[in-house]
C-alpha cells in the first residue's frame, strides 16, 4: 500500500482527492495538512511514500517549502498537485526537488498514476504539463549538428568513452557536450535525456 500525506488548505479539495486516492485499492492517505507549519510536525512523526503537496499555502511558498523538504528529508518523494499552469513554476519546483507535477484540473487516473509513479522513483507529469514543456521547449531548443550527432550515441546507448572514441573527442569534450544538452533540454539525467530527446524527435 502507498501511503501518501496531502498538504493543501482547501478541505474540500484535500476530502475529493483523498475519496479518489482511497478508492483505488494500493493507495492509502494516512494524514492531511492545511499548511506547511502542520505538515513539518507531521513529517517529524512518520514519512509517507508520497507527499502531496500544493504551490499556494497559507503560511509558505510550496516551492520554497519544496525544496525545504528535499534537503530535510533527501528520500522524500514529493509530487505537486496545483492550479498553477505556468513554465516558470513547474520548472522551480522541479528543480526544487519534485518528482512530479500534476494539475488540479487532471483527470483521477492521472493523480492515481502520478502517485504510482512518483512512489517508485519516476518522474510524473501529466499531459497538460508535458504539452506546456513540449511547446516551450520546441521554441528554445537549438542543437548544433555535433550536439545532434553526440545525442544520437547517446540514445543509442553508449558510454562517454565509445562515443569520444567514435567521434574522435577528448573524453572532457563529450563530457561537456552531454551536460550542455542535458542543461538546454532542461533534464537531470541519461535517463531523462534520452526520454526527452525521443518525444521531441531531437534523433
Amino acid at each position: 500500500m502507498i501511503r501518501v500525506i496531502i498538504v493543501d488548505d482547501h478541505v474540500l479539495i484535500v476530502e475529493a482527492i483523498e475519496k479518489i486516492i482511497n478508492e483505488s485499492g494500493d493507495i492509502q492517505v494516512i494524514d492531511r495538512a492545511y499548511s506547511a507549519e502542520i505538515c513539518r510536525r507531521k513529517l517529524m512523526e512518520e514519512l509517507p511514500d508520497v507527499l502531496l503537496l500544493d504551490v499556494g499555502l497559507p503560511d509558505s511558498d510550496g516551492i520554497e517549502f519544496c525544496a525545504e523538504l528535499h534537503r530535510q528529508y533527501p528520500s522524500l518523494k514529493i509530487l505537486m498537485l496545483t492550479s498553477y499552469a505556468e513554465i516558470a513554476v513547474i520548472m522551480r519546483a522541479l528543480d526544487s526537488g519534485a518528482l512530479g507535477y500534476i494539475l488540479k484540473d487532471s483527470t483521477s487516473k492521472e493523480v492515481l498514476e502520478g502517485i504510482r509513479a512518483v512512489a517508485d522513483g519516476r518522474r510524473f507529469l501529466c499531459d497538460k504539463v508535458k504539452i506546456m514543456l513540449k511547446k516551450s521547449t520546441e521554441k528554445h531548443i537549438t542543437l548544433t549538428g555535433r550536439e545532434r550527432e553526440l545525442l544520437k550515441l547517446v540514445v543509442e546507448g553508449k558510454t562517454n568513452a565509445e562515443i569520444a572514441d567514435s567521434l574522435c573527442l577528448a573524453y572532457q569534450t563529450v563530457k561537456g557536450y552531454r551536460s550542455n544538452l542535458m542543461f538546454k533540454l532542461q533534464v537531470r539525467n541519461t535517463g531523462e535525456l534520452i526520454k526527452v530527446a525521443m518525444e521531441l524527435k531531437l534523433v
